[in-house]
């Protein structure tokens, strides 16, 4: 059980509860701050002077006071009108993290929901119920309106849910998993449920988690590439990278030493010839600045997920409800850009070294792709092709969407972040690195074979061993994607980020 308190949530804790469906709960301090803050709502409703979104409409309609009589209809209006996400659904944990991190912010206090509405979403996560919520349709700002919309409609019993796997209405779903839907919301708890980051921040600490995998990944597949290749060893000394002062890139070179100590396959500068290619020769210098920049990254998702992103806030102890622009996705938007452009350049450097393998001009004595009798086979060649392609997709995605904006509402809402664009696309830069790994693990463990495995450094033979338990040396030519679909399973099972965690710091 895990309790949070609005400001303790961290990335192992949301990977426990999103991904391993871990239960949580809510601090005993927290509900006491729900309560005060609603009960200070309640006051406000009570003076019936004008406050944004509890008594008036929204966006463009905020100067159109809503009669008391109505208020509770305002908020499911707010929530039905606002639910227009198209595209493909959400994944379970995508959604799941949306659960999670608008409860965290709700119980921060200073929203005004009811205790009752926040608890309802977290028995949505500790009964594994997940809205349906659909990709497409957030401007990031104000907040992810669509897709929070989409996920706050069952909790009023409205919408679809994924329920034991199948995807039902929300009625049906909710009475299989024996929850009662609140009955209604009342004044500003629509808008508490949308206005926030919530989409994009869910998007981007997934995002965030992969790219720290492809990091490590990276590194591993760098020394199975360089041992086949009969790489120099040199780069990595510890000497030429402090005298770059560049954190990353000190680690990393740190790490890869550590990786292909007592490695009988790495060559010396002069033993064999005097450089490598750039692909290796500054891979601690590329991989480095990937890794700074997912750091980066971390810190504005870390700050996000234990923020307020309101709107209006409520400040009961100085008795004030102020309306300003918490919901804006800027923070995120920029550092999902970024982190897009970050992974794509391991996946650029990745294709380059699995050129490299199969190239016979560039391998260093390997056969041409990677097969004993080319010509008949085709080997790794078209390994490559697929590699190519996804690399050249990513170049196409990590076109920033931070630096669009589009004017919504009339034109009150005149400036906004396209922050879950931004994140979806991290996300799917993340997704084709991944691939381009994978491909380039395949490909450095049968130049290998034409080397000698027994060579390999102790840290790289257990990754050879691991993978080689299940897909074999290809001696000729045999369905491709089935070996490279088992690579991609294997390099994301426990067994496999436990090998490879630990070489870096987060």
């Amino acid at each position: 059980m895990h309790i949070i308190n609005g400001s303790n949530l961290d990335f192992e804790v949301f990977k426990k509860i999103v991904f391993d469906y871990e239960l949580v709960e809510i601090s005993s301090k927290s509900k006491e701050k729900v309560n005060e803050a609603r009960a200070y709502i309640e006051q406000v409703i009570e003076r019936e002077r004008p406050v944004y979104g509890i008594n008036t409409g929204f966006g463009k309609l905020s100067d159109v006071s809503i009669d008391k009589c109505d208020l509770a209809k305002l908020q499911e209006n707010l929530i039905k009108s606002h639910a227009c996400g198209v595209g493909e659904v959400f994944s379970a944990s995508i959604v799941r993290g949306m659960l999670l991190l608008r409860v965290n912010a709700l119980i921060k206090g200073n929203s005004g929901i009811r205790l009752e509405v926040v608890e309802k979403m977290v028995e949505f996560l500790n009964k594994k119920i997940t809205p349906v919520v659909f990709s497409k349709g957030s401007l990031g700002a104000s907040g992810d309106l669509a897709p929070l919309s989409h996920m706050a409609l069952p909790l009023i019993g409205l919408g679809e849910v994924f329920y034991e796997g199948e995807r039902i209405s929300a009625s049906e779903g909710l009475k299989r998993a024996k929850i009662k839907p609140i009955a209604y919301l009342q004044a500003k708890e629509g808008l508490s449920l949308i206005n926030g980051t919530q989409a994009m921040t869910s998007v981007g600490i997934i995002a965030y988690i992969k790219a720290l995998e492809s990091v490590n990944l990276s590194m591993y597949n760098l020394a199975l590439t360089m041992q086949a290749l009969e790489g120099i060893i040199d780069v990595f000394d510890h000497k030429i990278h402090e005298a770059r002062n560049q954190k990353g890139q000190i680690d990393v070179s740190k790490a890869m030493l550590n990786i292909l100590l007592d490695s009988k396959l790495m060559t010396k500068q002069g033993e064999k010839r005097v450089q490598d290619a750039y692909s290796l020769r500054c891979s601690p210098q590329v991989i480095g600045a990937s890794l700074d920049a997912i750091r980066y990254c971390e810190n504005i998702l870390q700050n996000e997920m234990n923020a307020v992103t309101d709107n209006p806030i409520v400040f009961h102890e100085d008795d004030q409800v102020i309306s300003a622009g918490n919901f804006h996705g800027q923070p995120v938007a920029l550092a999902m850009d970024f982190l897009g452009i970050a992974v794509a350049e391991l996946a650029n450097i990745s294709e380059r070294r699995l050129e490299r393998l199969v190239n016979a001009s560039l391998s260093n004595g390997l056969p041409p792709f990677l097969v004993t009798k080319p010509g008949i086979n085709s080997g790794f060649m078209i390994v490559q092709y697929s590699a190519a392609s996804l690399v050249s997709e990513n170049k196409v995605l990590a076109h920033p969407a931070s630096v669009d904006s589009i004017p919504s509402s009339a034109n009150q809402e005149d400036h906004v972040s396209m922050g879950t664009i931004a994140a979806r696309k991290a996300l799917d830069i993340v997704n084709n690195t991944k691939d381009v790994l994978a491909m380039e693990l395949f490909t450095a463990l049968q130049a290998i074979d034409f080397r000698d495995p027994k060579a390999l450094s102790p840290k790289t033979k257990v990754i050879y061993d691991f993978i080689r338990s299940e897909v074999s040396f290809i001696d000729e030519d045999v369905i491709m994607y089935e070996k490279i679909h088992k690579i991609k399973e294997m390099i994301n099972t426990k067994i496999f980020l436990d090998m490879t965690r630990g070489e870096i710091d987060g």
